[in-house]
């Protein structure tokens, strides 16, 4: 066998299968050893690496042999005894490829495999002695030179061979060539040489045998196309990273140009409506690629509308499902209407025109366009089927981005939609809040916050947390969200809110345990406190739920002692309420525990940095939840985390007008009277006439049917707030009286002259209350008494 053949002298290439390879120095060092290598001699690479290679060959020269081996510019074979590590010799066949590294030194490639049954270990020996001599066959082949301005080395082996009166000459060699399109291509034939004798032995000439073993395989190529699409394709469930992925498999493999371009369909989740094939289209730009970076660009950019006229390929693909595959010239019918495109066909010189519906799941998304211009082939059947399984394949990764993008947005508007978008200003607070969910990809969690306005100027802050992340945990807190505000809704106070909520929790639980869908709600928590401008204190209630924060203007951060109730489902003790004083400009923190337990962190180490985040509350409630942010959650949250802060207002004491009311239906004169005065003196005097009719029904009731002591409140705040307490717990009803009743219509006035009237118990009574816009806000509201059945 000769050091420049490149075949076996058996049918079976001992290549053919996965060989052992090795890499040695211009020094005969080996520098590389693989693990197949190992595996035939038994050395591992620490044994060998950085040693000489001619240690390893057996022979009475060695240091000849390697210098044998190496001595050609070009990749040859050969036929050595190589020493096992286990003491015995190997034969192997080796395939030596010269590679010309970065600064001109020569190294080898070495690719061994066990040497066939019937070929003799021996040295590297001349092709033409291979052909004459007794072997019963001898291989030469061209190899490829490695190396900057590498390519196909042809090498010629002339010899004359005289046996009796004949002459023979042969040449052998390895030409390049490829199909046209496929530029680069160099195809190698293994070549044997076969001497000839006649009966005498006497040699009378040469057979030669070559075998195209580099001939392009289809079925190879497209699987490996396939094959790199399904790596490259779909990484990401960006629709738009997802489409350009596409295109980039296909340019420069299959076209010089490709262009895909979406309908609403793959944005909008909507079906596509019936096309006539002669009727025009109009999609997006989704990702175009060409094989000339500078081309000049003479389509839509991505991103912008694109419009196909009648009779294109792509509109009668979107409207037959079909692909298409045609011929651009002067006689292509539709080209004279669409100048745009026709002046860039002619400017490169575009010859085929493929076009195929990106279609997945029985919905047509768009078409993929792909062009040649370079590559002189045009489109045949083979490459529209290849095409259109990678385009199959694609739809697939493109249609689950769509449903993703879909999904995402579904889950995001339910997020939206569970919590407040934008809280309203309150007189009582100043408030700011930050959401994070740990799920940053969907946006959704199960933690939530709330401001919810209630009568006498009060406002409740709430904060909840709902065990797990995604969709299920949002879709419980929107309901324990719900049951809070109507709860707040009745004005019941924090404990009495927390314990209604827990049996609604619980009762969720049984009902989804019983649907076998696991315990809907289970293991919230809930904060719920009410703050009052007018008393300045804020009365607190906690289901399971970390302390608020108190963030006083000239004390240390306080963590008020809160009764620490059982979490929300769990039942067993009862939920307890603390009040709490607070001066004005004080900032109250509500917050999840994904807060402090961020990154894991210690629990008394994130109360340390809450404590710091909010060592100065004069500051802007936006910067300290910017601090609050940086000094808790550095990293990305492991759990929903939510917070609320909240700077402290006061209701001013000329704001508040109070008097005890006798048990006698004659004071209630003098209280009108008295009612009329302050209104004066606060500059309303256009709510005089309304607000001495609802004083007067709200304490006529109280002295009929409760029990004193009688109390009357006045609070001009962003609202006429009028508020009429008893000692009694007996619910008022609004009824409409029969034309034959002298009474029970104080209610249903009150009803129709206020904005908004209620009832809240305390532990001594009840409490009616009544609200009326300020004078300002009437002219932008329907009037307050259109719903009177009768003048007042």
């Amino acid at each position: 066998m000769g050091i420049n053949g490149a075949s076996g002298t058996s049918p079976s290439d001992p290549f053919s299968t996965t060989a052992a390879v090795a890499v040695v120095d211009a020094d005969g060092l080996i520098t590389y050893w693989s693990q197949g290598a190992q595996d035939l001699l038994g050395y591992s690479a620490a044994e060998v690496v950085r040693h000489p290679a001619r240690a390893l060959l057996r022979g009475r020269d060695p240091t000849a042999a390697m210098s044998r081996l190496c001595r050609s510019d070009h990749a040859g074979d050969a036929v050595v005894a190589v020493r096992h590590r286990a003491g015995h010799a190997v034969r192997l066949a080796v395939r030596v490829c010269p590679l010309l590294t970065a600064d001109n030194r020569r190294d080898w490639l070495l690719l061994a495999a066990p040497a066939p049954p019937d070929t003799r270990p021996t040295g590297p020996a001349p092709a033409d002695s291979a052909a004459t001599g007794a072997s019963p066959a001898g291989t030469a082949s061209a190899g490829a030179r490695a190396g900057p301005g590498s390519g196909v080395v042809t090498r010629y082996a002339r010899r004359r061979m005289v046996s009796g009166q004949r002459q023979v000459t042969v040449a052998h060699a390895a030409p390049r060539g490829g199909r046209p399109g496929r530029a680069g291509r160099e195809r190698a034939r293994p070549r044997s040489f076969f001497p000839l004798h006649d009966a005498a032995g006497a040699a009378l000439g040469i057979c030669y045998a070559a075998r195209n073993v580099t001939t392009p395989d289809p079925t190879r190529e497209r699987l490996v196309l396939l094959n790199a699409a399904a790596e490259h394709i779909g990484t990401t469930l960006d629709l738009g990273r997802t489409v350009q992925e596409l295109a980039e498999v296909a340019v420069p493999q299959l076209a010089d140009f490709v262009a895909i371009d979406l309908l609403d369909v793959a944005t909008t989740g909507k079906g596509l409506p019936g096309r006539s094939p002669n009727g025009p289209v109009t999609l997006r730009r989704a990702a175009h690629l060409s094989i000339r970076p500078d081309l000049p660009k003479v389509i839509a950019e991505v991103g912008e509308p694109i419009r196909y006229r009648s009779g294109s390929l792509q509109n009668r693909c979107l409207a037959t499902g079909e692909p298409s595959r045609e011929a651009l010239g002067p006689g292509t019918p539709w080209l004279p209407d669409d100048p745009v495109r026709w002046t860039g066909i002619n400017r490169f010189g575009v010859h085929t025109h493929l076009v195929l519906p990106l279609r997945a799941r029985g919905v047509t998304m768009g078409v993929v366009t792909l062009l040649r211009w370079e590559n002189p082939d045009p489109f045949t059947e083979d490459d529209q089927l290849l095409v259109e399984d990678l385009v199959a394949r694609a739809a697939v990764c493109v249609d689950n981005a769509r449903r993703y993008a879909r999904e995402h947005e579904a889950a995001l508007t339910l997020q939206t939609s569970l919590l407040p978008p934008n809280l309203p200003p309150h007189n009582a607070v100043e408030v700011a809040h930050r959401y994070l969910p740990a799920d940053a990809e969907s946006g959704v969690g199960g933690d939530w916050y709330d401001v919810i306005p209630l009568s006498g100027a009060r406002v409740a802050l709430v904060v909840g947390d709902v065990v797990g992340h995604g969709l299920h945990a949002a879709a419980s807190m929107g309901r324990l969200r719900a049951a809070v505000q109507t709860l707040a809704d009745l004005d019941q106070s924090p404990d009495e809110l927390l314990a209604h909520v827990n049996d609604l929790v619980m009762r969720l639980s049984d009902e989804a345990e019983a649907a076998a869908e696991g315990p809907v709600a289970a293991g919230a928590t809930c904060v719920y406190a009410i703050y009052d401008p007018i008393a300045r204190t804020m009365v607190v209630a906690r289901a399971g739920h970390p302390s608020p924060a108190v963030a006083h203007l000239t004390e240390p951060v306080e963590f008020p002692d809160i009764p620490a109730g059982p979490p929300l489902g769990l039942g067993g003790l009862p939920f307890e309420s603390a009040e709490i004083p607070l001066e004005e400009g004080s900032v109250v923190a509500l917050y999840t525990d994904g807060l402090i337990q961020a990154a894991e962190q210690d629990v008394d180490v994130g109360i340390e940095r809450l404590c710091f985040a909010l060592a100065h509350p004069d500051r802007p409630l936006e910067e300290i939840c910017d601090v609050m942010v940086r000094a808790l959650l550095a990293d990305r949250p492991r759990d929903d985390v939510a917070f609320l802060v909240a700077r402290t207002r006061v209701l001013s004491p000329d704001r508040v007008a109070s008097w005890d009311v006798p048990a006698d239906p004659s004071a209630v004169r003098v209280v009108r009277d008295d009612v009329s005065d302050r209104l004066s003196q606060w500059g309303l005097d256009e709510l005089a006439f309304t607000t001495e009719l609802i004083v007067s029904e709200l304490v006529t009731n109280a002295i009929r049917h409760a029990r004193g002591p009688i109390g009357l409140r006045l609070i001009h705040e962003s609202t006429l707030i009028c508020e009429v307490s008893d000692g009694g717990h007996t619910s008022p009803h609004l009824r409409r009286a029969r034309s034959t009743d002298e009474g029970g219509r104080g209610l249903f006035l009150v009803a129709q002259l206020a904005q908004r009237w209620g009832t809240r118990y305390t532990g001594s009574g009840k409490t009616i209350w009544a609200e009326q816009p300020l004078p300002s806000d009437i002219w932008a509201k329907p009037p307050i008494h259109a719903g009177l059945d009768r003048p007042v």
